[in-house]
């Protein structure tokens, strides 16, 4: 009787293990936040130079560029933009943003002052303008986004 107690309590632990294991696959590793949990409606910024890098991942694409601060400097920023999907929705595609591309973004700088910003325009040297920036979720009513209803 003892044997078969063990054997049962060996084989319970190993489902619960598994079924903990199946959960936590289940969970998303990167979770999608809020505007206002990482982005500072009252920080906004205006960045120009070239993109170095575009990242078009769910569930945010990610513009790096390098803008020359005032005193000459250079420095990388990172740039969150909308997901792939709604951005090409919008006409823009990671083939519209090519690399040396020089940009501006009009956006918000993050909470924690690093160089990330959120990206609501991005305007090209031909002067077409996309809003490439997050709805809802804290982000801030500007007017900038189309779809948004009118307050």
């Amino acid at each position: 009787m003892r044997n078969q107690t063990r054997v049962m309590l060996k084989f319970g632990v190993a489902m619960l293990a598994v079924a903990g294991l199946v959960v936590a696959v289940g969970v998303p590793v990167g979770a999608h936040h809020a505007f206002g949990a990482e982005f500072d409606p009252n920080r906004p910024v205006v960045l120009r130079g070239p993109v170095v890098k575009v990242e078009w991942v769910n569930p945010h694409t990610w513009i790096h560029m390098e803008v020359t601060n005032e005193d000459g400097s250079k420095q990388i920023w990172m740039v969150e933009g909308g997901t792939p999907n709604t951005l090409l929705r919008r006409g823009l595609t990671r083939d519209s943003i090519p690399v040396g591309a020089m940009i501006v973004v009009d956006g918000y700088q993050s909470k924690d002052r690093t160089a990330r910003a959120n990206g609501r325009d991005v305007t090209f040297e031909d002067g077409r303008k996309f809003f490439m920036g997050s709805s809802g979720t804290g982000a801030p009513r500007d007017g900038r986004d189309v779809t948004e209803p009118p307050r």
